[in-house]
């Protein structure tokens, strides 16, 4: 129940802030309350730095309050602006003369300050008495983080007021539609894919002011994709020509006003597209050093991982076991990978699946596994142009996935052969022989399946034993 009373809260303070009317004023200024007379002008804030030990007369709690709040000065023939509305609360006292009020900007640290001077007879006259100042001048930027201290004149110890604030930001419906720095512009975009441009036009934001459009990459931010653009104010024609090198899911288009702390608008036409999503799966990278395989996105994308073996039946590719990978951004990796022709990458998301083969070209060594009967054992050969060492065992080929031990493993080099006594029990259209790569982390098992074994006691053509070996030689590539 707290959850979702926190939430609740949250929604309204969101609401608010979005809702919030902002008062608009024409001009800014200083008042003083009680009829009191007072005047501002700027201060560096330095020579107020330095505190005095207060009076025995003085309370430490002579300033009661401060209130800080936004409006919107709009003078006509200019743009306009976001001011602090600041109120302080003081009891007047005949060691006070005045106030000083500055405000510091916690993104930029930049500093304005104003000390508010009373009237001495007045203030004589009305010692004791509260007194409201209210300043309006200050001028800040959308979204602003402001730290807003009060302090007397002179600056005596342990007397000063201090709030942080934060600013309305465009969400909020005034500063929107009257503040510059929210107008964003609007576009409108052409692709060019034999020439591989975006032309961008730009449209509803402030006359006369620059306007900058770039193309990016949205990840957490947004990461340039070469230079931006300048839309001169003073010019008619609002359009841009941005060249890309790959049209991607994360490929946005953002433009931006020329005025400090611009809202700034993106649009990312390319991000629904099944078909911009596949390149996505093109940038795998082998190492032959390290025998690292590798996979880094271009875009931030919600995919699973997996290493496969393609079937040959059916170019279905089964997951490898152990091989599952889960990444948003980062690059996935595995090491020590067989460069067989048939061992591929499957990239699956919410929109499908798709399967990259890097070694199906042949550029890389491949291993080929053959058999050839004699009698009634068989003989399992390994060739490979590399040093590799392999596992052989026969199985059940019941499943077109998976291949059930029928027999004991046997280890083999690579130009070595093993010779497997085949039973009766073990002969039959299921049987398989399987082999596979043991001195890798990844690799896929080949199978020769279809095992006949009724040589004995046959005669095969002239009887030449050598005859009825090579007719009865099979030599595997790939998986069934």
């Amino acid at each position: 129940m707290i959850n979702i009373h926190v939430q609740i809260l949250l929604i309204i303070l969101f609401w608010n802030t979005d809702c919030q009317i902002i008062p608009r004023i024409e001009e800014c200024g200083l008042s003083c309350s009680q009829g009191i007379h007072c005047k501002s002008k700027p201060s560096s804030g330095i020579f107020n730095d330095f505190c005095h030990d207060i009076p025995t007369s003085l309370s430490s709690v002579v300033l009661k309050s401060m209130k800080i709040s936004t409006l919107i000065k709009c003078v006509q023939g200019s743009p306009c602006s976001l001011n602090l509305n600041i109120k302080g609360t003081l009891s007047l006292n005949e060691n006070i003369r005045g106030l000083e009020i500055c405000s510091l900007s916690l993104d930029t640290q930049q500093s304005q300050c104003t000390s508010v001077r009373f009237a001495r007879k007045k203030s004589k006259m009305f010692n004791g008495k509260k007194v409201q100042v209210q300043f309006s001048c200050i001028e800040v930027n959308v979204a602003q983080h402001i730290y807003v201290t009060m302090k007397t004149v002179p600056n005596y110890c342990e007397v000063k007021l201090s709030q942080e604030y934060y600013v309305e930001d465009c969400r909020n419906s005034d500063v929107e539609k009257y503040i510059p720095a929210c107008w964003a512009g609007k576009f409108d975009y052409n692709v060019d894919r034999a020439r591989k441009i975006i032309s961008v036009n730009v449209s509803n934001f402030l006359r006369d002011q620059d306007y900058y459009v770039r193309l990016c990459h949205k990840w957490f931010t947004c990461e340039d994709v070469g230079a931006f653009a300048v839309i001169k104010g003073k010019e008619s024609f609002k359009s841009v020509s941005l060249k890309y090198s790959q049209l991607l899911p994360c490929l946005c288009i953002e433009g931006w006003l020329a005025v400090p702390d611009a809202r700034r608008i993106q649009l990312c036409p390319f991000e629904n597209g099944k078909y911009y999503t596949e390149v996505l799966w093109d940038n795998i990278v082998y190492n032959p050093a390290t025998q690292t395989l590798a996979w880094e996105p271009a875009c931030p994308v919600l995919v699973t991982v997996n290493l496969c073996r393609l079937m040959k039946s059916n170019n279905h590719c089964e997951d490898i076991q152990n091989s599952s990978r889960s990444s948003p951004e980062k690059q996935v990796k595995y090491s020590r990978v067989d460069t067989h022709p048939r061992l591929c990458m499957k990239f699956t998301t919410k929109q499908g699946s798709w399967v990259k083969c890097p070694f199906a070209h042949g550029e890389f060594p491949a291993w080929k596994m053959r058999t050839a009967a004699v009698g009634e054992q068989l003989q399992v050969f390994f060739t490979s142009q590399t040093k590799a060492q392999f596992s052989v065992l026969v199985c059940n080929g019941t499943q077109l996935a998976s291949c059930e031990s029928v027999g004991m493993h046997h280890s083999v080099s690579a130009g070595d052969s093993v010779s497997i006594t085949m039973s009766w029990e073990m002969c039959g259209s299921t049987v398989c022989i399987q082999g596979w790569r043991t001195d890798v982390d990844y690799s896929v098992p080949l199978q020769i399946c279809d095992i006949h074994c009724g040589f004995h006691g046959q005669t095969y053509g002239d009887g030449n034993p050598a005859k009825a070996m090579t007719h009865r030689m099979k030599t595997v590539h790939s998986l069934h």
